[in-house]
């Protein structure tokens, strides 16, 4: 499907009256892709996605407009979000260790590449700490450098090992034994086939 295709597909998925925080509607967004306003039109569709919860196929179909126009930040989020909606999504505040303390000592990257370990309470069978791993998207940032602290996107490799995770919780995250930075739970979201839990 071509990018004018896919774009219009996506947005027959969003109800008519969900708006932006600017009042841009669907209506809006119609207008944009009838004077081939393409790049406009997906930034639109995403900030619609992100204000309200939309279906998987709207993710997918934004993800593969993206990739057409070679817009690779802009696909690898909707990829994304596609993951938050099949694994769930934890929203953190992340603080990383300083330079002096950690091993790590360059910026983590903020568009989802990582995925480190995290202390959640589980134990493994002889009674050790056992981690579980989750990818992280910070949120309006690009990296973030040791010591530093943002708002963090967690998607879990195996969503039923963070069913038991509730807001204000305090985790660890390693990227090996040591600690490289704590994060506080801010909201829990299930996956799509767990949501009535």
């Amino acid at each position: 499907m071509d990018v004018p295709g896919l774009l219009e597909s996506a947005s027959l998925l969003v109800p008519e009256e969900t708006a932006t925080e600017n009042d841009i509607t669907v209506r809006d967004i119609w207008d944009y892709l009838a004077h081939d306003e393409w790049e406009t039109a997906l930034g639109l569709l995403e900030e619609l996605g992100d204000a309200h919860p939309l279906p998987l196929a709207f993710w997918k179909k934004l993800a593969e407009a993206a990739e057409q126009l070679r817009f690779e930040r802009s696909a690898a989020w909707c990829h994304w979000r596609c993951s938050e909606i099949r694994n769930g999504v934890i929203r953190v505040d992340l603080t990383l260790r300083p330079a002096a303390e950690a091993r790590r000592t360059t910026p983590i990257s903020g568009a989802g590449v990582l995925r480190p370990m995290w202390d959640i309470g589980h134990l493994s069978p002889t009674g050790g700490r056992a981690v579980s791993i989750a990818g992280l998207w910070l949120e309006n940032a690009p990296v973030l450098e040791p010591g530093g602290q943002a708002t963090a996107r967690l998607v879990p490799l195996t969503p039923s090992h963070w069913t038991h995770v509730q807001p204000g919780q305090q985790i660890t995250m390693h990227e090996d034994r040591t600690v490289a930075g704590t994060a506080v739970i801010l909201e829990v979201h299930r996956p799509a086939t767990m949501s009535g839990g």
